[in-house]
């Protein structure tokens, strides 16, 4: 009985230990690295997509990946410092810029 309580404990203790920061936070989302800046874009809303309009914009923003989101996609919800959001509409006109 006492072995079944240790190992109840033991295995208790597993689950318990949670991960420190420094591993929950990927390192693309490093503040420090390279910030996307969206602001400046404004001119680009209404262009139709393009990988030179990517490219572009990716460059003005200082961004280093782009992901282009066209009406009712799923996307994941993770924070990117560094990556461009490029918005379409159903005929794949640019709508608005935004980073993460």
């Amino acid at each position: 009985m006492t072995r079944t309580i240790l190992l109840g404990a033991v295995a208790l203790a597993a689950c318990a230990q949670t991960p420190s920061p420094a591993t929950d936070i990927p390192a693309a989302n490093d503040p420090s690295g390279v910030a996307c800046k969206a602001d400046a874009l404004t001119d680009l809303v209404g262009q139709p997509a393009s990988a030179a309009l990517g490219a572009t914009a990716m460059e003005r923003a200082g961004a280093r990946t782009v992901r282009w989101i066209q009406p009712n996609s799923a996307v994941t919800m993770d924070f990117r410092f560094d990556r461009l959001n490029i918005m379409l509409d159903d005929k794949n006109a640019v709508t608005s810029f935004t980073c993460g």
